[in-house]
């Protein structure tokens, strides 16, 4: 606490020494003396040389020693302390104003108060002056202790309308969601294309953030399910669009990209950043799918998966997550076991697949009458499931394949004659 009372003495202390030469300056008193006294040129002019120095309390102090020399009367002194407050909320938004919206609102809200402390102090100042040429026989200074008083009474008297103003605030100044820049490129740095093996990284980090969006999109499968949501599967649908831009960026910058200059290791770098975007590309439009299916055979016909049937979307939903997980960890760091498990993950699940149709078609054959009314759903989701985690665990074929864990084994054999959504079949 010491150290920081310190910094803020010392930082008071330069901006003083950084001001000096302005409030020296002979133009600036020939200014300030010429003032009428004019309530709103008063607050005017101390509000724009608040600004012009960069610096309420330069202003402050120039205000006090002015009119303890007898240069300015206390009337314009005050004025010109009302006006240094008000530039120094003017101030703070200015710094602010290229800030997204949410983050203006803080400084927006102070200029509001000071502007509105400086309404109230007019209406007092026709007697206050008096009350305050008092304090000079306690050895007070006026005008430093109106510029205290004034944001001591200010806090005091408006702290209790901080809410209602907050919320206004937020009316006009909304947050920009991350959601609305998301089919923007973020990492595809153009400068980086002159140094390959950068260029490279760059585009593994824009994959990540394609990847990201999927996930979003995966995620937000379940909520519409279980909620009937339409709104939120539009909004998932319409993200697939940021999937495809996302993807044709990347796709764009890694052919710019000179290949020459890539040793193997890049080269190969470069070939999994292509697979994995595609792969996630065509994850985003199986996603697509499956939203507008929900929505025409459940959420427009009001119906329901049966408890049982709802707990086997759930338990595949939650392991393409992790898969999906999973997958990011094999792209991003190329663990050979990880690979090796996800693969697993994607025999495992084929056969859970296939368990849930059996178990469905052993309910419709009990005459459950959700099973029967979501039947065509129900088996073109989990099929779209599986289909989504064959995307998902094809990012570790490049791993395997480099490895050689591929040739010639079991699982490669399963993955080429069992699996016809496979990109390996």
């Amino acid at each position: 606490m010491g150290i920081g009372l310190g910094l803020m003495t010392l930082a008071l202390h330069l901006i003083v020494e950084a001001t000096r030469p302005m409030t020296q300056s002979s133009v600036i008193k020939a200014l300030l003396t010429s003032l009428p006294d004019d309530w709103a040129i008063l607050i005017a002019v101390g509000a724009l040389l608040t600004v012009a120095s960069y610096s309420s309390l330069a202003m402050v102090l120039l205000t006090a020693a002015l009119h303890s020399a007898g240069i300015l009367t206390l009337t314009q002194a005050l004025g010109l302390v009302l006006g240094a407050n008000l530039g120094s909320g003017l101030l703070a938004y200015l710094n602010m104003a290229k800030s997204p919206p949410d983050v203006r609102r803080i400084p927006l809200g102070n200029l509001a108060f000071k502007s509105l402390g400086c309404l109230l102090a007019v209406a007092l100042l026709t007697w206050l002056p008096d009350q305050l040429g008092l304090l000079t026989a306690w050895g007070l200074h006026p005008v430093v202790s109106f510029h205290v008083l004034f944001n001591l009474l200010l806090t005091v008297t408006l702290i209790g309308f901080v809410g209602l103003v907050s919320d206004r605030l937020e009316l006009w100044l909304p947050r920009v969601s991350d959601d609305a820049q998301s089919d923007k490129p973020r990492y595809l740095d153009a400068t980086a294309l002159g140094t390959p093996s950068l260029a490279i990284s760059c585009a593994a980090r824009e994959a990540m953030h394609q990847a990201d969006v999927v996930e979003r999109m995966l995620r937000g499968i379940l909520p519409v399910i279980r909620n009937n949501d339409a709104q939120l599967s539009t909004q998932l649908r319409q993200m697939d669009d940021q999937v495809d831009a996302l993807y044709s960026a990347i796709k764009f910058y890694l052919t710019q990209i000179s290949r020459e200059a890539l040793s193997d290791k890049e080269s190969r770098r470069w070939a999994d950043i292509m697979s994995f975007t595609i792969n996630l590309e065509q994850v985003g439009d199986i996603i697509e799918r499956v939203l507008q299916d929900i929505e025409d055979k459940k959420i427009n016909k009001g119906r329901e998966f049966s408890p049982a049937g709802l707990l086997e979307i759930e338990d595949l939903h939650q392991r393409l997550l992790a898969n999906l997980s999973l997958g990011m960890s094999v792209f991003l760091h190329g663990d050979l076991h990880s690979a090796q498990t996800l693969l697993k993950e994607k025999m495992l699940l084929r056969d859970l697949e296939r368990e849930y149709a059996a178990r469905h078609l052993a309910r419709l054959q009990d005459n459950t009458p959700q099973s029967i009314g979501t039947s065509s759903l129900h088996i073109d989701l989990i099929s779209d499931l599986k289909r989504i985690n064959s995307h998902i665990c094809s990012i570790a074929y490049p791993i395997l394949e480099q490895a050689g864990a591929l040739t010639q084994t079991r699982l490669k054999q399963a993955e080429l004659h069992l699996d016809p959504s496979s990109d390996h079949s």
